[in-house]
């Protein structure tokens, strides 16, 4: 099967999944909303996981892991809030900001090279941010970025798009020492169980309460969750790594969209230009 309507799907799946959690699991609260989240999947994943051949795992694994899931966990939380507290359209098109500060990291922390194809790319995901608060630019030329830092859930996002470039590092370096496959439905499941210790231990999210008090909402985001998983790693097989990240994150317009039609979110059209010209600074970004 060609690997571009796989990462199509993954895209649209994972604007959906926060659509889903949105609309079903906001009701309860940014932790049980956590909770909710990170649950679903772990029901469809565990017989994935029991069927399929562990790899040998050695210490650059387990320890990979362990750094994981904390900071995932963190990135968790903010995420959730984001979502709970601000439209799709001003939150998820910032995780277009991840491959950015990966550019930036890699320069500063590895010496890697920035390229002026990085940089560009870099420049037209601030644009694209910028672009989505135009509609304030009667107030002045700096009134849409003031504008981003009012919005709270634009502000979390951007703290969850910096924490993603540090753990797609460390997610990448956990499947060299195992297999695409088995690190998605071993993680998945780790990560829920790890998250909802946390949040029952700290926060009194307890995840049989998220279930009782949203079972449909729990349902389709671990069915979209799971698919998603299961298409990411799909298509990631069958195509160069950066040119299916940088269609996934096609998401982005998918979410503006679904905010549109789900939660009548408004100006559409700026959001849109905000997302397309972001999702065209990832392109660059990977192609570069």
């Amino acid at each position: 099967m060609p690997w571009f309507p796989l990462a199509l799907t993954t895209a649209f799946l994972t604007a959906a999944s926060d659509a889903l959690t949105k609309a079903y699991l906001k009701p309860l609260g940014t932790f049980r909303m956590a909770a909710g989240r990170v649950l679903g999947p772990v029901f469809f994943l565990l017989p994935l996981l029991l069927l399929s051949q562990w790899p040998c795992l050695d210490s650059t694994f387990w320890k990979t892991v362990a750094l994981l899931l904390p900071l995932e966990t963190i990135a968790l939380i903010l995420y959730m809030e984001a979502l709970r507290v601000s439209p799709l359209s001003l939150t998820v098109p910032f995780l277009a900001f991840t491959p950015a500060f990966m550019v930036i990291t890699g320069a500063l922390i590895l010496d890697e090279q920035l390229g002026m194809q990085g940089i560009a790319g870099i420049v037209l995901i601030a644009v694209g941010s910028y672009s989505l608060h135009i509609g304030s630019m009667k107030s002045g030329w700096t009134a849409p970025f003031k504008a981003i830092f009012r919005e709270r859930g634009s502000v979390l996002m951007l703290l969850v798009a910096f924490i993603y470039s540090i753990t797609s590092v460390l997610g990448k370096l956990a499947i060299q020492h195992s297999n695409p496959m088995f690190f998605a439905c071993f993680y998945f499941i780790a990560h829920g169980i790890f998250a909802s210790t946390i949040l029952s231990l700290f926060f009194r999210a307890y995840p049989m309460e998220v279930v009782r008090k949203s079972p449909a909402g729990v349902l389709y985001v671990g069915m979209a969750q799971t698919v998603m998983i299961i298409t990411h790693m799909w298509a990631i097989s069958l195509a160069p790594a950066a040119y299916m990240i940088a269609v996934k994150r096609l998401s982005v317009l998918f979410g503006v969209l679904l905010g549109y039609l789900f939660f009548r979110e408004e100006e559409l059209a700026s959001r849109l230009i905000g997302a397309g010209l972001m999702v065209a600074g990832v392109f660059m970004i990977a192609l570069a």
